[in-house]
């Protein structure tokens, strides 16, 4: 096993990484720009190596950088979390040439599965069902417009490349799609260097569902069940549940060896997400796959009791999975909400700035990944994700009651949050009926705007507090209630 890990990543993910790391009795080492000095996982980690300025390019995107951090300090392997350099196959390759272990699949898998129209070639050839569409790459108006008339509207113009909604335009009409068809490839080569596009056919009213895999160097491939991950805003997710209140015991069958017939198809090797669309007539097609941990995994360890990050390692290390598909078993309702420093009021902008004060929910149940502290930055340059705020319960009904108890009493102040949106959509009459398409935002809460009354009562209770006498502190030194000193907690007692 591995005395020391590398994590090449930043915030709550390696902070959660490093725990499972302490677990295991090997040493950590965190890597930190100059915005993230005083960062938690900076702090967290047995050593921390600044390695450059705020912006990524410069830090957590520089592979030399990151590459000498772990030879400098001895680390043998590296673990990329997500986001960053996790899914960039020049990275693991220069791992494998530098003899550091990468935890994660080989660097030709990722760079297989990263082309998503090599994915869906791969997908097909292994037997696994693909949204009806392109496979090969096209770049004039006649080809796109042959495509199109052959696959029908509404269609989807999506990046071959890259990810989080970037280089991808609904198309209802003809006449939009020259246009549409530009627009992504200038937005995807800006994102990714890339700007090959296809086009597949658009499912309304569909759900996004995925499946948790883990595959050992020994050809075994598991899965771990399903995670709903429809509830999103443009196109990225903010809450994901497990089960999926859409799958029978039948079609969740179905589905995992599917995600297992991919995994194979690919040569996979570590964790990694099948990511399927599923429609309302219940077939499932392949969506793509996410050869990383995902943000979500949370809810997959408390369903099933088993640590993915854990996992992760002991597959890289060579070790083989000590677990056969029967083993597995999924127990209660697992919901996870995304808390970051946003301002919903401002359409979600990401919302920088010091933390004045946190306090984490708690209780039965309640789990917060979270990579903050109070008096922390949250810095501009980064994806403004703070916690994942995740709940486990008996059935569905009280998981949504447990996460809307835990999210009343989560206070995070300094930076907005979207805490009043995400209970509003879990309180929501359709939410709560399990009705949750990738549509789910748009078509229920497109207008949304915070309780009014609730913001003027709490603005009322702080001006109250503020305005009430406090009462003297006898003594040499004055504490408040909230911090009492020893005059007040000691009895008898003398210097």
């Amino acid at each position: 096993m591995f005395k020391k890990i590398l994590i090449a990543n930043r915030g709550e993910i390696a902070v959660r990484i490093m725990r499972t790391c302490q677990e295991m009795g090997i040493a950590t080492v965190a890597v930190c720009s100059d915005a993230d000095r005083h960062a938690l996982h900076a702090l967290e980690a047995d050593e921390a190596v600044p390695i450059g300025p705020a912006e990524p390019s410069k830090s957590y995107l520089d592979i030399d950088r990151i590459v000498d951090a772990a030879k400098q300090t001895g680390a043998e392997a590296v673990h990329p979390g997500y986001g960053f350099l996790a899914e960039n196959a020049d990275f693991a390759e220069r791992c494998e040439r530098e003899r550091i272990v990468f935890i994660g699949p080989p660097a030709q898998v990722i760079r297989s599965l990263g082309d998503k129209l090599t994915a869906r070639r791969i997908m097909q050839a292994g037997g696994v069902p693909i949204i009806p569409g392109m496979i090969e790459a096209a770049d004039a108006p006649g080809a796109w417009a042959a495509a199109a008339e052959r696959i029908g509207f509404p269609l989807l113009v999506k990046a071959s490349a890259g990810g989080g909604g970037k280089g991808m335009r609904i198309v209802e009409r003809p006449d939009d799609l020259a246009e549409a068809c530009r627009a992504a490839s200038r937005e995807a080569a800006a994102a990714f260097g890339n700007g090959t596009i296809y086009l597949e056919k658009f499912l309304p009213k569909s759900r996004h569902v995925e499946f948790q895999i883990l595959a050992d160097g020994q050809g075994r491939i598991l899965h771990l069940f399903e995670r709903e991950c429809s509830i999103q805003r443009r196109h990225q997710k903010i809450i994901e549940e497990t089960p999926s209140p859409a799958l029978s015991p039948e079609l969740r069958a179905e589905m995992g060896q599917a995600a297992v017939a991919a995994a194979r198809a690919a040569g996979y090797v570590n964790a990694g997400t099948v990511e399927f669309i599923l429609d309302p007539a219940g077939r499932f097609y392949f969506l793509e796959v996410n050869t990383r941990l995902q943000v979500e995994h949370p809810i997959t360890e408390m369903i099933t009791g088993l640590d993915l990050v854990r996992h992760q390692i002991e597959i890289a290390a060579g070790r083989p999975l000590a677990l056969t598909q029967d083993e597995v078993r999924g127990r209660g309702h697992a919901i996870e909400c995304r808390i970051y420093a946003e301002d919903p009021e401002q359409r979600f902008m990401p919302s920088p700035g010091r933390i004045a004060f946190l306090r984490e929910p708690a209780g039965p149940g309640v789990r917060n990944d979270c990579g903050v502290y109070a008096g922390s930055e949250v810095p501009v340059e980064y994806d403004p994700i703070l916690s994942k705020l995740v709940v486990h319960a008996e059935t569905r009904e009280l998981a949504i009651r447990r996460m809307i108890r835990a999210l009343t009493s989560y206070v995070v102040l300094g930076v907005r949050t979207p805490m009043d949106f995400l209970l509003d959509v879990l309180a929501s009459a359709p939410f709560q009926a399990g009705e949750t398409y990738t549509d789910f935002i748009a078509a229920h809460f497109a207008d949304w705007a915070p309780d009014r009354k609730r913001l003027e009562l709490a603005a009322m209770a702080y001006a109250a507090d503020a305005m009430a006498p406090r009462a003297r502190t006898a003594g040499p030194v004055a504490a408040t209630a909230a911090h009492p000193g020893p005059w007040h907690t000691l009895n008898h007692w003398r210097l």
